[in-house]
């Protein structure tokens, strides 16, 4: 029952990841072609280019730590465990337990930034005008991805799951 949980858990935040991935980047390739285009060829410059660029990446580095939770390339202590294999389980464990920490803070802090920019009625993006509350969210938001994601990993750790995915 609670596979069939985190399975349904897991494909929903997949594609949550898979789909605002792509579609963000694909916004940002876009504009960056267009703004290169533009100006090689016209002497016309697409100013706002640059920070759908930015903002892009930004989005993109804290989705992406979430995909690296499911793959399992988040970085993590490596060299001890190849060398005393008996500490894998218990490094693991702490790799685990220092992302859940993260993943609360990012949860608590990007929760309390988001709020106090959500109040802030000057605080807008430079050239498009966007509220700056809505990429402040994206830290909570993530927060709580990485949480879910490390405790579905975790408990397919206890259960012996993710052994064949440990390589």
């Amino acid at each position: 029952m609670l596979r069939t949980f985190f399975n349904r858990l897991d494909r929903t935040i997949g594609f949550v990841e898979e789909w605002s991935l792509l579609l963000t980047v694909s916004v940002a390739l876009l504009s960056a072609f267009a703004n290169v285009f533009l100006r090689k060829f016209t002497s016309i410059n697409l100013y706002w280019s640059d920070e759908v660029v930015r903002k892009v990446i930004f989005f993109s580095t804290y989705i992406g730590c979430c995909a690296a939770i499911r793959n399992r390339a988040l970085i993590r202590i490596d060299a001890l465990p190849q060398l005393f294999p008996v500490l894998r389980k218990p490094l693991n464990f702490f790799s685990h337990c220092a992302v859940l920490l993260f993943a609360g803070l990012m949860v608590y802090l990007g929760s309390s930034m988001t709020y106090g920019v959500f109040h802030d009625q000057y605080a807008r993006t430079a050239t498009l005008q966007i509220p700056e509350w809505i990429f402040y969210a994206v830290l909570p938001l993530m927060g709580l991805m990485m949480f879910l994601r490390t405790l579905m990993v975790m408990v397919d750790d206890w259960r012996g799951y993710g052994a064949e995915q440990e390589g």
